[in-house]
């Protein structure tokens, strides 16, 4: 299996998410292409700095969610903070972005 790992920056709010998320496409596309064919490709993604976000951190990931499965890997979010974790279980969202957890908390 190839790891990959990105990483948030330490803020993401609305009004720099469209910047935000096309360094961070740039940066799946490249790792995609990097990786190539391998099965069972994962890309890490650190949340770990973030401590400054809104609603717009949950649409960068579900966005960099998608790309990844697009691009037949799978997206792992790392060291996300907890309120982040809650606002995604708020927004309903929380098992797309982190389904292993969703499953054992069930």
């Amino acid at each position: 299996m190839t790891l990959a790992m990105l990483k948030l920056p330490d803020a993401v709010h609305l009004a720099e998410a469209p910047v935000l998320w096309a360094g961070l496409e740039s940066s799946l596309r490249a790792e995609a292409a990097q990786i190539g064919n391998a099965a069972g490709r994962q890309l890490q993604l650190n949340a770990g700095e973030l401590r400054s976000f809104d609603s717009a951190a949950l649409t960068l990931l579900l966005s960099a969610a998608r790309l990844c499965s697009q691009q037949g890997m799978t997206l792992q979010i790392q060291n996300a903070p907890p309120k982040l974790l809650e606002l995604a279980r708020v927004y309903g969202v929380d098992e797309l972005l982190w389904p292993t957890a969703a499953q054992a908390a069930a």
